[in-house]
């Protein structure tokens, strides 16, 4: 196989010499490239020195230099985006759009807290009932949903709400027959309103006597009468007092301990073209003449870094290089350890400029500024006005 020339100073077109032609349609890009071949370059010591390389390996550094620089954008936006992303639509593309923050995982996230609330939520509630048997006090709920609940196999019920209750104190808020010590009727009647509904009495006493009468209905059935209530633990329930008959049945709502746990029962169950994890965020490779002039010259400066480092491990192959009358030493070594360094500073000053654009760096500056402008601003003389 012939030797591949040596750069010669004269690079062709860009187009179809990148390996994977990400840019080769982009005017902007097609007339950067021959420019960027040039300046690495001489970077490199062209034309004083040979540099071992052609313009397919700078055109493959600058391509990989725009990749790289549209990925750490991208990245950066997906981090600081990415509870809003999530769920989204992988069909739009999101590279030239804004990203509006908005609440609708945040509200995914409280509708869990609402689902044990009893107050929405994505777990599904089922309603049961089992009789109550006349001096049998304890049921076995466990039992009753390996009968009823149609579980699978290691799967259990959580029960959410049992309606066992005596009747709401605000039912019997008017009965004459109550003993509260205050005649309703005989006032109504005083006023001449005794033909009239007794929701009336709100003109009478404020809000906060209501419900002080109503707690003492309550506090009254708690102590003086037999008060129906229910223990449950572990699924295993006690009623109180003892039913007495046949004739009841217990009234409940459960959910399965399957559906609870389970963490993809959410708002996006069962869809697969969401915004699952960071790598389904629809961002593409950037458009490179929509590049501004600092993304450009981040671009151009990691492309000579990237070719430093090709040239590196190319002459890395020989220690040294025999020439008449004597050897000369390769700089494989310098030149790779240059490289480095250069990537890394490069890709670090990016991230640090990018991490001073996130939301709360930029409201952190100007809540400072309006710090300062308010300061500023109190240091100003008033003037006197003297009427």
């Amino acid at each position: 196989m012939a030797n591949k020339p040596i750069y010669d100073g004269s690079p062709g077109p860009i187009s179809g010499s990148t390996p994977f032609g990400f840019y080769d349609t982009d005017v902007s890009f097609q007339t950067d490239g021959p420019k960027v071949a040039n300046f690495c370059a001489r970077r490199l010591g062209y034309p004083v020195m040979d540099v071992e390389l052609d313009d397919e390996n700078f055109y493959t550094c600058f391509e990989n230099a725009v990749t790289t620089y549209g990925n750490e954008i991208y990245l950066f936006k997906i981090r600081d985006n990415y509870i809003t992303l999530e769920g989204s639509s992988t069909g739009s593309q999101l590279n030239n759009s804004v990203i509006n923050p908005t609440l609708s995982n945040l509200i995914a996230i409280a509708e869990n807290y609402a689902g044990e609330a009893g107050a929405g939520g994505y777990v599904t509630w089922y309603t049961g009932s089992l009789p109550l048997q006349q001096g049998i006090q304890s049921y076995d709920l466990n039992a009753w949903a390996a009968a009823s609940a149609s579980l699978s196999a290691g799967d259990k019920i959580e029960i959410r709400r049992i309606f066992y209750e005596t009747t709401p104190a605000i039912v019997r808020y008017f009965d004459p027959y109550l003993g509260s010590g205050f005649n309703y009727q005989g006032l109504l009647e005083t006023f001449g309103w005794g033909s009239y509904s007794p929701a009336v009495s709100y003109m009478m006493f404020p809000l906060y006597w209501d419900i002080e009468r109503i707690q003492a209905i309550e506090m009254s059935d708690y102590v003086r009468r037999s008060h129906s209530s229910f223990e449950l633990v572990n699924n295993q329930l006690k009623t109180f007092p003892i039913p007495t008959s046949n004739e009841d049945r217990l009234r409940f709502e459960y959910s399965k301990k399957s559906e609870s746990i389970n963490p993809a029962n959410g708002a996006y169950s069962g869809s697969t073209n969401r915004v699952s994890d960071s790598s389904k965020v629809p961002y593409q490779n950037p458009t490179y003449s929509y590049i501004n002039a600092p993304g450009r010259y981040w671009i151009f400066e990691y492309t000579a870094a990237l070719a430093k480092e090709t040239l590196a491990y190319i002459r890395g192959k020989y220690t040294t290089v025999p020439i008449p009358g004597a050897e000369a030493t390769m700089n494989q070594g310098d030149l790779l350890t240059d490289a480095r360094s250069e990537k890394n500073s490069l890709i670090e000053k990016l991230r640090g400029d990018l991490e001073e654009t996130t939301r709360q760096k930029q409201l952190e500056r100007k809540q400072a500024e309006t710090t300062a402008l308010s300061y500023t601003m109190g240091e100003i003389p008033m003037f006197i006005y003297i009427g």
